[in-house]
């Protein structure tokens, strides 16, 4: 271990991995139902149970898959986006690398897969291809794969998971009235929040997750749960686990577990910080104390760049702008980064540790789709990258943005806030040229469809649920 992080635990990319369970392990371990899950572009979870009899049968197919109506990404509610129709479908296969068992309802395994045209169409490169450009998790791996290809880059993503236990919708009514961060009185042994915090931990790492932590937050029944790193993909996968592990065992106490981004105006909001890491494939001299490696400043300085753009991703909704303020713990509404300073959007981890140093990207809540999440920040990071951006902004370390005023944003060269609004964010994300060509013009343009009727949906509803709204008026 380099003695330089021998206060951090070290990861790389090249000792993460899990082995691929088959239909025989399934089987074994008593599976009679396999859940296959999709995400759609307004990040609801989606499935079809599917007896483990019959999904052998799919396997067994010359082309193994399910057909998924094409409107199946971008149906909200009952309202369809503009550019989906009830006329197509598109083809699922299972990705088995993300096979897990459900511990919370046994007999029970889920896994995801990609989306595929049924016939070969002309696709962005002009060559016939079955890929659906609309696939979220063919979305990631496209920009994870182009990273790797073209710059030797890798990439390992943590996630921090923040929620809210309520036993009432109607009045909104939290586990624990207290403002616990990290207060053992927020969570009691023997305790209805303490029993349900502690299975989903069990059934977390039962499934093959690895949890790093967990502990009361700072608003009334608030509790985090970390997990440890892992390959893009399989991170954004895991998180897809994590809140169903929570959804459903909060909902098998009587519960009801919420990642709404802020539901009291008298406390901080939940988050869904990403842990980022950068990685070179070459042999590169390593890094020594505090000081950057080449690749670690052009990815922060492409993320910095285009991190505007991508909030319409990571901040989806209109609510998701009621968190993001200043002086609330949730990141600050800055364009800026500092070393271990929790009221800037980005925020440096484990400074002097070169081998175990990570970025925390602090602008994303648990509405957002993580494929989409991590592709926009992925791919404006190694945009960065390949440009060869140069870092202009100075470390943020000490007082807030907000708090420096003008002058003293100016002397570390911080001239941009972030979108204050949802309208904002979506007018940043259309006027950005490098996220246009990442994800290409259609993609975007159906995203931003389904994205206004789900933030419209969602305003119509906080307007009219008034004794039973998720998220109270400020």
């Amino acid at each position: 271990m380099d003695s330089d992080a021998s206060h951090a635990v070290v990861y790389s990319p090249a000792t993460l991995g899990r082995p691929v369970m088959d239909i025989n392990s399934l089987k074994t371990l008593g599976i009679r139902f396999i859940r296959f899950q999709w995400v759609d572009l307004t990040n609801n979870v989606r499935y079809r149970v599917i007896p483990i009899t019959y999904f052998e049968k799919i396997l067994a197919s010359s082309r193994p898959s399910i057909s998924i109506l094409t409107a199946g990404l971008g149906i909200v509610f009952l309202a369809m986006a503009d550019g989906f129709a009830p006329d197509s479908e598109y083809l699922y296969l299972p990705d088995m690398a993300s096979l897990r068992i459900l511990p919370y309802k046994p007999g029970h395994a889920s896994v995801l897969g990609w989306f595929e045209e049924k016939s070969p169409i002309v696709g962005l490169g002009g060559q016939l291809s079955t890929k659906a450009e609309l696939c979220p998790r063919g979305i990631l791996r496209k920009v994870v794969e182009v990273a790797r290809t073209v710059s030797d880059v890798e990439f390992l993503v943590g996630f921090e998971t923040e929620f809210i236990l309520l036993t009432s919708t109607a009045p909104i009514t939290t586990v624990h009235n207290l403002q616990g961060y990290s207060n053992s009185l927020a969570l009691p042994t023997g305790s209805i929040a303490e029993r349900v915090v502690e299975e989903i931990v069990n059934a977390l790492e039962a499934s093959g997750i690895e949890v790093q932590m967990y502990h009361a937050e700072a608003a009334p029944g608030q509790y985090e749960i970390a997990t440890g790193p892992l390959p893009p993909l399989q991170a954004a996968d895991a998180l897809v686990h994590t809140r169903e592990t929570i959804y459903n065992i909060a909902s098998k106490h009587g519960l009801r577990a919420t990642l709404a981004p802020r539901i009291h105006d008298y406390s901080c909001g939940s988050a869904a910080h990403a842990h980022i890491s950068v990685h070179s494939t070459r042999k590169d001299p390593p890094a020594k104390g505090a000081e950057f490696t080449a690749l670690e400043s052009a990815f922060l300085a492409g993320l910095l760049e285009n991190l505007s753009a991508a909030v319409a991703f990571t901040l989806p909704l209109p609510v998701s702008y009621k968190r993001m303020l200043d002086g609330i713990f949730s990141g600050g509404t800055y364009v800026c980064w500092g070393t271990d300073n929790r009221e800037v959007p980005i925020r440096l981890c484990n400074s002097t540790a070169p081998a175990a140093r990570n970025f925390e990207v602090k602008a994303i809540d648990g509405t957002a789709n993580p494929y989409l999440v991590l592709a926009s920040l992925l791919g404006a990071g190694h945009h960065g990258i390949r440009s060869g951006s140069a870092l202009t902004i100075k470390d943020c370390v000490g007082p807030s943005a907000a708090k420096r005023g003008e002058a003293g944003r100016k002397e570390l060269g911080i001239s941009e806030r972030m979108p204050l609004s949802w309208e904002e964010a979506r007018a940043r994300l259309r006027g950005s040229a490098v996220l246009m060509e990442m994800f290409g013009q259609e993609v975007l343009k159906k995203y931003l469809s389904v994205n206004e009727v789900s933030g419209s949906v969602q305003s119509v509803f906080r307007r009219l649920t008034i004794s039973n709204r998720p998220w109270p008026r400020r």
